[in-house]
């Protein structure tokens, strides 16, 4: 599902009316429908609801208008306050705003602030209002009249449906502008938009629902559209039920260089992942002083002792060993745990790019590489990194809330730049791509910010890759099977009690699910 900006809204409506031929006001006609069934759902009984309709004089008003008569065929008697004068609105809202007058619904003009104070009454005492005020197009804060109204808006028990987008929140940001109403539920028309899906503007949004409003599917398969939304459905051909004539090399033989003297835990946490997430073999390398607490980790887990640091961390003089290791291997991981010891950061400097297949590189291994970028187009094989945001930041020289607040122009720009996967771990983890496109994770929860996570995250990647599926669907799977996990997992366990073995502990299930589905 793609997730668009405003001006690629605009171009998509534009190329429906003015190429394809589908007048604007079907399309009115069918957001409106389209919000009226959500309002239809939360309440059965309308017809005893006090309905107010708080409309713009643009289309997120004609949006409205349609509303209103729809639910007055059902029975409602919604009143709407118009926020502008009758004379102002145009186009296909004011042909819906002439058919709402000629059926007789109230409409209340109000045009500035001193009109407001006799009209808002009508939010304040309503069961429902549904905010038509302003759409996606708002680029800058709501003053006066607008702010006012917002205030009132929010200042009201009543349940609030927000149409398109909630009034005051541009649609291009997740940053909030200025004052803004705080859904308990937006319908958006036809995809979401960037303020739906982060917050803090998502905080404002409530619940969310897509409505289609009937514009062609292939107007949103454009090579320009890079951003989406990772659908579950998408991902059926990685989780489809295995095939019987198979065995355990079928599904690949991971190799993970993790681990270092009170770091045991992070190697032997992803190589349990890569196991639970279908890997039919998983060697961990680490430096021999630790190798038998991680070999205690999980029977079915190999092991492999390299040589170590007096720190008990992999020294450089493991590299030869290392690279004997990688043949036959279908996907590597390098660094949960592994420590930034400077013999260490050699040995992984060299092993890098001897490495021929998928890589993936998380935790340490980033850090390391963060002093020798150039690395990275060094490698021959696919290599996707997994940072947390301060990792990312390490990695571009940004700080850790410059990487927050500018991540979805960040991300695909490293990615790109170094021709490798990005996976920017944290809420709505952004899967970006060599080619540009950036996906978003739906799945996951603040559960999941534990120690060890991520290492679960890297080890599940390492299998999906080993299984031989191609870039980006490897990783989406992943990523959204890990947080789904981690969704099971707070379910079973609560939020606050979940650990990173929970996860592994919950993927099964979750893989059980998607099998299903």
């Amino acid at each position: 599902m793609k997730i668009l900006t405003s001006a690629e809204m605009r171009e998509i409506d534009r190329a429906a009316i003015e190429d394809i031929g589908i007048p604007g006001a079907v399309l009115m006609e069918n957001a409106g429908l389209r919000i009226v069934r959500a309002i239809r759902r939360r309440f059965p009984d309308l017809d005893c609801q006090r309905i107010v309709i708080v409309a713009g004089k643009g289309n997120n008003g004609g949006d409205g208008f349609v509303v209103a008569r729809h639910l007055a065929n059902s029975g409602a008697r919604p009143a709407i306050l118009l926020l502008a004068g009758k004379d102002e609105v145009k186009g296909d809202a004011a042909v819906n705003l002439a058919v709402a007058l000629k059926m007789g619904l109230p409409v209340t003009e109000v045009r500035d602030p001193a009109a407001w104070k006799k009209a808002r009454q009508e939010v304040l005492k309503a069961a429902i209002v549904v905010d038509a005020l302003f759409g996606t197009g708002l680029a800058k804060p709501l003053e006066g009249l607008y702010a006012a109204a917002v205030e009132d808006i929010n200042r009201s028990e009543a349940f609030k449906i927000a149409v398109d987008i909630p009034s005051g929140l541009s649609s291009d940001t997740f940053e909030t502008i200025g004052p803004s109403v705080a859904a308990d539920l937006t319908v958006t028309l036809a995809a979401p938009k960037i303020a739906h899906i982060f917050p803090p503007a998502a905080d404002r949004v409530g619940e969310l629902i897509v409505a289609p409003i009937g514009l062609p599917a292939s107007l949103f398969d454009r090579a320009e559209l890079k951003l989406e939304m990772i659908e579950e459905a998408a991902l059926a051909p990685f989780f489809a039920r295995r095939k019987r004539d198979t065995h355990k090399g079928t599904y690949g033989h991971v190799l993970i260089f993790a681990g270092s003297l009170g770091k045991s835990g992070a190697a032997a946490l992803a190589g349990r992942a890569a196991l639970r997430m279908g890997a039919g073999l998983v060697t961990v390398a680490t430096a021999a002083g630790v190798l038998p607490s991680v070999a205690r980790g999980m029977a079915e887990l190999m092991t492999e002792p390299l040589a170590e640091t007096p720190e008990k961390t992999i020294g450089a003089a493991a590299l030869p060993r290392a690279v004997a290791l990688l043949k036959g291997k279908s996907a590597v991981l390098a660094g949960p745990g592994l420590s930034t010891h400077p013999s260490t950061a050699e040995f992984l400097l060299g092993l890098l790019p001897k490495i021929k297949g998928p890589c993936v590189i998380d935790a340490d291994g980033l850090n390391i590489v963060a002093a020798r970028p150039g690395t990275l187009r060094a490698m021959a094989g696919p290599v996707v990194l997994t940072p947390h945001p301060g990792e990312f930041a390490r990695l571009i020289g940004r700080t850790a809330e410059d990487v927050l607040r500018h991540r979805l122009e960040l991300a695909p720009e490293f990615a790109v730049r170094n021709g490798v996967t990005l996976v920017l771990k944290g809420h709505r983890t952004l899967v970006a791509g060599p080619d540009g496109r950036v996906f978003v994770n739906p799945t996951g929860n603040p559960g999941m910010a534990t120690g060890g996570s991520g290492d679960v995250l890297g080890g599940m990647i390492a299998a999906g890759l080993g299984q031989k599926a191609g870039l980006p669907e490897a990783v989406l799977a992943a990523v959204y099977a890990h947080g789904l996990a981690g969704d099971v997992a707070a379910e079973r366990l609560s939020q606050r009690a979940l650990v990173a073995g929970d996860i592994i502990r919950c993927l099964p299930p979750a893989l059980r699910a998607l099998e299903d589905a």
